[in-house]
């Protein structure tokens, strides 16, 4: 039988500039895996500070790329969008890249404010607030405005939401508006219509009626944001064409529109076969763009952009260790982990997303299929498809060195959804989490930022304390 190493050299094109192995062991961005293991023992996440800023780099190359080639008038402009994970760590290490932020809720704003503090934004910096907005929200953008932060924009997600910035900011005041239209969902979604933002036949009476007159607020953006993301389909495009004509019949009623926001969406590799042309994808916005805009006789705007899992996503990983295997009949055989899917991973259950997924060690030996088992007692604890075929192989279990997993590229939501801290499904704790960065001479350094969490927080968590 071939080995582990031979079934993935021959499934993908490995060994990538990711992905390496060295004495059978996985080497993630040239770090031995094991060795952090040794170091940190499982279950483990881990956060690679620098494929943050590489991929913004790579995005913001890729559009300067495309802007030059098509003869682009516009600008672009890079944003991270916070609720893709909101630690210190990942919106800090994104800030290094001359970059501008968006948020989600009013507790976004305490972020803000912290990054202000610490001079990591400036009063400049663009802060482009989204979301169905509580008075709390409003009130923390208003003080924004009211406090000098010229670019603090937010993004009308109603027809009302305007009228409390008209009664709360001073008359003094400079403010940039922006307004989000409610794009149709996909064909086969639950709904036709996207509950955030205004209708199309909406957004020009809102601007005329409430904005135009009011010399404190001008109405420079528009922006839309579809839930399939960017993607080569028939839906994106058609989204795509109606919202920039929709932009077009703005901009001639409306001269300080100058800019649309089209989302985020830029997708990750959930896959080591590369999937994704995305200098090709990204041309092809800005040419679609570039050509409804000359039809109508428009100058073509800035762009923006809002990427949260493109920026964090592929930085992340979760490790864990095969306790042990289960066959459960003639033809299932378990191999149980030590940590949960359904808590640390909650995508691989929720909506069915997989990641990469590869042996840290074990490569010179025969491999199986099997099923992934986490250790909650919910039936729907597992993971036995990978996104190229619906199966796992993972080397076959040795009776000297236990057999460890990594997820790989697990670095977006993962936390916001299953909550970090707190109380799991079943008690199973937050795993340890380990940061990874580069000094400046190219080594490597580690930290542990959080340890695995302990019984006593969760007994005062329920009151038992």
């Amino acid at each position: 039988m071939d080995t582990y190493h031979d079934l993935i050299s021959q499934t993908f094109d490995f060994p990538t500039q990711e992905f390496t192995v060295e004495n059978n062991e996985l080497h993630f961005h040239g770090i031995p895996m094991m060795g952090l293991i040794e170091k940190y023992g499982t279950p483990l996440r881990l956060t690679y500070l620098p494929k943050i800023s590489s991929q913004i780099q790579r995005a913001k190359q890729w559009f300067a790329d495309g802007i030059q080639k098509i003869g682009y008038q516009g600008t672009y402009t890079y944003c991270y969008c916070t609720k893709a994970s909101h630690f210190a760590f990942v919106v800090e290490e994104a800030l290094k890249n001359d970059i501008h932020i968006e948020t989600s809720s009013g507790y976004d704003m305490h972020i803000v404010r912290a990054l202000y503090g610490k001079g990591k934004i400036d009063k400049q910096t663009y802060i482009i607030a989204n979301g169905y907005k509580r008075e709390r929200y409003k009130r923390y953008l208003t003080e924004f405005m009211n406090d000098g932060f010229v670019n603090c924009m937010p993004i009308l997600d109603n027809l009302e939401e305007v009228d409390y910035y008209k009664e709360h900011v001073r008359d003094d005041v400079r403010a940039n508006l922006g307004i989000r239209l409610a794009s149709d969902e996909e064909p086969r979604f639950q709904f036709y219509t996207s509950r955030l933002g205004v209708r199309y036949a909406d957004a020009i009476p809102l601007y005329e009626e409430k904005i135009k007159e009011d010399p404190r607020f001008e109405l420079t953006m528009l922006h839309y944001f579809i839930n399939t993301g960017i993607k080569d389909t028939s839906y994106y495009w058609s989204e795509l064409r109606r919202f920039v004509h929709k932009y077009c019949e703005l901009r001639k009623v409306c001269p300080t529109l100058h800019t649309i926001d089209i989302g985020g969406g830029l997708p990750i590799q959930t896959s080591i076969q590369k999937e994704y042309d995305y200098p090709y994808m990204i041309e092809e916005v800005l040419r679609t763009i570039q050509r409804i805009c000359r039809e109508e006789g428009v100058p073509e705007p800035h762009i923006f952009t809002e990427f949260g899992i493109f920026t964090v996503g592929e930085s992340g990983a979760h490790v864990y260790k095969i306790l042990g295997e289960k066959l459960q009949n003639d033809k299932e055989l378990w191999y149980m982990i030590d940590g949960s899917f359904i808590t640390n991973l909650p995508d691989t259950w929720a909506l069915n997303q997989r990641f990469i997924m590869l042996a840290l060690n074990g490569w010179e030996k025969n491999y199986k299929k099997i099923q992934l088992g986490g250790m909650t007692c919910d039936s729907q604890d597992y993971y036995n498809a990978e996104k190229h075929i619906y199966q796992v192989f993972l080397p076959e279990q040795g009776p000297k060195q236990p057999l460890y997993v990594g997820f790989f590229h697990t670095g977006a939501y993962q936390e916001q959804l299953s909550g970090y801290g707190g109380i799991k499904h079943c008690l199973i704790p937050a795993p340890k989490h380990v940061i990874l960065d580069k000094n400046e001479d190219g080594t490597v350094r580690d930290w542990e930022f959080a340890a695995e969490q302990d019984p006593e927080s969760m007994m005062r968590i329920l009151g038992y304390v």
